[in-house]
């Protein structure tokens, strides 16, 4: 039995799945509504019950996680220069790229890989007209030193909030910062609609706009009132959600007792550095990044990934290479290798460790093995 155990791929995640006999029923319902997509009634349903959820007044979904990030620009009607991070996922800059929009990197903090506040003024010309941060891993940005120096300048402030479902800090949600948040439902997130995600705004005219948008811009059978495009979330992953809403509080618990494991264990390892806990912050735990010092640890992340992938236990060097290395736009200024060294060290030194709700105990004593070997 240990052998098939070792020989069993651990995967760096594993997706929330609502119970498929409750899924069924729902499908039933569907099929007798013959009303597929089009802000259907579970459409309508699970952004009323986000809302209430993440504690946030306005919420539009669609049908992934990028076009949020699209619509948010157009709906803003940004244009010219946006300060954003190179530590992310590629979405966040191509939703720029998509715009007509330059992306201008600036480097981030070293504790959390969050944009930071210091080298965003530096960064500001005559163009810049908002800034894109990420709450990486979900740990939430420094929300207030980003707004004050947004107000400053008289710039807008999107946050891609992928990461940060169900993230609040001294019982705020982090969705409410800024101008907008956008979220993804994709299947390797906490929450998930198998693709999709949402936009996050203050008011009912912002959202009744988004929602013209993410509808070819339809605001009536005969009216179309901006140039929008087809990013609706349908009927089917909207009663999938719901099912997902009702599960995924056990399920960040579960993922909370995986990384107070993981943190036990590696504490007295010398070269591995993890991210604790943030005082007053409800986590939701979606990743698990440990970071390598390879002098004190005695061999590289690199060497540390493969030997770890030999063993079947899959991390995942997130975020590696960093956005600024990819061919689109490594020749900018912003992305040269001397303005981002907290960036690239960072991305040069992480592997975040499997984690997912129904990680059990024995393979979670054999991710932490692998490291402790």
């Amino acid at each position: 039995m240990k052998d098939i155990d070792l020989k069993k791929t651990i995967t760096v995640t594993s997706p929330l799945l609502p119970n498929l006999n409750d899924f069924d029923e729902m499908l039933k319902d569907i099929w007798n509504r013959k009303w597929l997509t089009n802000n259907g009634y579970y459409h309508q349903e699970l952004e009323k019950a986000l809302c209430l959820y993440l504690k946030v007044p306005y919420i539009s979904l669609f049908t992934n996680g990028t076009l949020p990030l699209i619509t948010a620009l157009q709906a803003l009607r940004i244009t010219g220069e946006v300060i954003t991070t190179p530590y992310s996922f590629v979405a966040t800059t191509h939703s720029l790229w998509w715009n007509g929009i330059k992306p201008v990197f600036v480097d981030v903090d070293p504790l959390t890989g969050n944009l930071n506040p210091d080298k965003i003024e530096a960064a500001i010309t005559p163009r810049t007209t908002a800034i894109m941060p990420v709450h990486v891993y979900g740990n939430p940005c420094d929300t207030q030193r980003i707004q004050e120096i947004a107000d400053k300048y008289g710039l807008k402030v999107i946050y891609d909030a992928a990461h940060a479902f169900g993230v609040e800090v001294n019982g705020e949600s982090i969705l409410n910062a800024g101008d907008m948040s956008t979220l993804s439902f994709h299947a390797t997130k906490v929450y998930n609609t198998i693709e999709g995600g949402a936009l996050i705004m203050h008011d009912e005219a912002t959202k009744k706009r988004i929602d013209y948008l993410k509808n070819f811009g339809f605001a009536g059978e005969t009216t179309v009132v901006a140039p929008g495009i087809n990013s609706k979330m349908d009927e089917i992953r909207s009663a999938y959600g719901l099912l997902n809403l009702k599960q995924v509080d056990a399920a960040i618990e579960a993922r909370h007792q995986v990384a107070v494991k993981y943190r036990e264990a590696l504490q007295e390892v010398k070269g591995i550095r993890f991210m604790e806990d943030i005082p007053g912050v409800r986590h939701n735990y979606a990743y698990f990044p440990i970071f390598i010092d390879e002098e004190k640890y005695g061999m590289t992340r690199d060497e540390l990934y493969f030997k770890m992938k030999e063993q079947n236990v899959l991390g995942r060097r997130y975020f590696y290479p960093l956005i600024s290395e990819f061919s689109t736009y490594r020749g900018l200024e912003s992305a040269q290798r001397e303005n981002l060294p907290v960036a690239h060290r960072i991305a040069d030194s992480v592997i975040c460790l499997p984690m997912y709700h129904n990680l059990t105990e024995s393979e979670v004593n054999r991710v932490i093995d692998q490291i402790r070997k």
